[in-house]
């Protein structure tokens, strides 16, 4: 799969080993930055990776800042995205089940480097159910558009 990540300072660390270990897994990563630890802000990136995923380009999208929060609310104004911030897997799988979300987000403050590949992997081992979920998603895209 491909998929697109990003990170602000604080998460540029973590964002390497992760973007090592989906590599490992045999997924395509495109890094939209930054590039090095110097102070950013989360937005531009958070902002990047969203837009990205909401073309179709990528069909999946990771971030990572201090807590997740920020940067999965920058990438929530891209209309289209469906961005979760997790600290454990049981919630990044239910995300894609039930809510087909597109984009994980993490913090580097709150999960370690082995949580976080467990949390990746539930991730992007769920699959969107459909049904009754598919009619609350698409409820979402109606709030979105109007």
């Amino acid at each position: 799969m491909k998929i697109a990540i990003g990170s602000d300072h604080v998460g540029f660390e973590l964002k390497q080993t992760i973007k090592a270990y989906l590599e490992e897994l045999g997924h395509e990563v495109t890094d939209f930055g930054p590039f090095e630890a110097s102070r950013t802000d989360y937005p531009i990136y958070g902002e990047k990776v969203a837009k990205e995923v909401a073309s179709g380009a990528y069909p999946a999208g990771i971030l990572i800042c201090g807590t997740g929060v920020g940067i999965s609310i920058s990438a929530n104004k891209v209309a289209g995205i469906r961005a979760v911030v997790c600290s454990e897997p049981y919630s990044a799988k239910l995300s894609k089940e039930h809510n087909n979300t597109n984009i994980l987000a993490f913090g580097s403050r709150v999960v370690g480097e082995d949580l976080a590949k467990m949390i990746v992997s539930a991730w992007l081992d769920a699959e969107f159910e459909g049904g009754r979920h598919a009619k609350r998603v698409e409820m979402i895209r109606s709030i979105e558009n109007e």
